[in-house]
């Protein structure tokens, strides 16, 4: 099946082992360091924390895509003047891709600059746009590989998009809408390129 996966099975298959790169610890001691700064100590400086429902379309091939569902979990330390650094954990899963038998998994872990702005006479509506990059893993599934197929794969993650907050109260506010192009590089036989487009939905925290 072209797309993320082949359709081979694996032969004799062990536990699937999850291998990740110290990228995310990184991602969270640079997002607080960067918080607890003399700058941001000041009044203007806060902290967003945000839960998302995410609907993913993955696959590299037109007539093979399919739909993830899943969520994200992310922290936003708000710098000056509307730039902010994020960092963001988000996991989808789909079953029998293409009725083929193959499932998949998939977690990225993400990590970059945000920019919000809000509109001039409604202060409750806040644009922003952002461009992330980090680490996907992928398991559970079959990626193949000239040599053979494993079923476990790291790759090289980037995001980029944007959404809207609505603010609700002081401390809360609707995650409207947020969409992402998000790149992939797991083997599939085909281009190893995976261009997926992610849809989310959720609230957000606001903490002083």
């Amino acid at each position: 099946m072209p797309g993320y996966f082949s359709s081979r099975r694996l032969g004799g298959r062990t536990a699937t082992t999850v291998k990740w790169s110290t990228f995310p610890l990184t991602a969270v001691v640079i997002l607080v360091a960067l918080y607890s700064t003399p700058l941001l100590a000041q009044s203007t400086a806060s902290l967003d924390i945000a839960a998302t429902y995410n609907a993913t379309r993955g696959g590299s091939d037109p007539n093979a895509n399919f739909w993830m569902q899943g969520g994200s979990i992310e922290l936003q330390a708000h710098l000056y003047r509307g730039v902010g650094v994020v960092a963001e954990v988000a996991g989808a899963h789909v079953a029998n891709i293409n009725s083929s038998g193959v499932n998949l998994d998939m977690v990225t872990v993400t990590f970059g600059p945000r920019f919000n702005w809000s509109l001039p006479a409604h202060g409750r509506y806040e644009f922003f746009g952002q461009v992330l990059a980090g680490e996907a893993n992928g398991f559970h599934s079959v990626f193949p590989t000239p040599n053979m197929a494993t079923d476990s794969s790291n790759s090289l993650a980037l995001k980029l998009g944007g959404g809207l907050n609505i603010a609700l109260s002081r401390r809360i506010a609707l995650r409207a809408i947020e969409a992402n192009w998000l790149r992939t590089q797991f083997p599939n036989a085909t281009t190893n390129v995976q261009n997926n487009l992610s849809l989310g939905a959720g609230v957000v925290l606001r903490l002083p």
